[in-house]
């Protein structure tokens, strides 16, 4: 009769030599202290890969608030480089309004600043002609008598009325020179000089409150 087959355990391993070694057993019964060893260990292990997971997660809440922050702070900038061309415009509107006005009731003053400031330019000129809109001729005419009175020019004054002027518009002619002034056209100059530099500054103009040194 035969006996039974054994069953072959693999415990025999052989090593680069051909030698036979017995490969150990897996230990069944653990010390406390071992026991303890490995609990110890595997916290360890869990702690550190919390701590990871949390540093990723971390890492990935600043990224999102850096993009965040920069869509923001570019939303910012647009809102007040709006803000400064609205300021801009109702500065333009408040000053055409106030200029508007005075020059409504004061029409002969631009004529006469303008041959105040160049006086000396003109004094040797015999003849000074003006042009102006048909209904200030008078008053732009005794307004530059008085000044010219005041500034020292002696030549004759003789003004004339051109109905394609403008109310306080006027043209200066002395024979070699000649200078003019017509409050649409130099409107319309600084309202285009101010858009154009606004667009020139686009987002990079300096903060509205900037930060005081400390």
């Amino acid at each position: 009769m035969t006996s039974p087959h054994q069953r072959f355990t693999f415990d025999t391993v052989f090593d680069n030599a051909g030698g036979a070694v017995t490969a150990p057993r897996p230990k069944r019964a653990f010390t406390p202290e071992e026991v303890e060893q490995v609990r110890a260990h595997a916290f360890a292990e869990g702690e550190r890969s919390g701590v990871v997971r949390a540093e990723q997660a971390a890492a990935a809440a600043l990224a999102e608030i850096a993009r965040a922050s920069t869509a923001a702070l570019g939303a910012l900038d647009r809102l007040v480089h709006d803000h400064r061309a609205a300021c801009a415009e109702l500065a333009l509107a408040a000053g055409r309004t106030i200029a508007g006005a005075a020059l409504e009731r004061f029409p002969e003053a631009p004529a006469a600043a303008a041959l105040a400031a160049m006086a000396r330019e003109m004094e040797a000129t015999p003849r000074l002609a003006v042009r102006t809109a048909p209904d200030l001729t008078e008053r732009v005419q005794t307004a530059l008598e008085t000044t010219a009175q005041g500034c020292g020019f002696a030549g004759q004054i003789v003004v004339r009325g051109d109905p394609t002027l403008p109310m306080a518009a006027f043209v200066l002619d002395w024979g070699d020179g000649r200078a003019s002034f017509d409050p649409v056209e130099a409107a319309e100059r600084v309202t285009q000089a101010l858009r154009g530099a606004l667009e020139a500054e686009g987002l990079h103009a300096e903060p509205l409150f900037p930060q005081s040194e400390t």
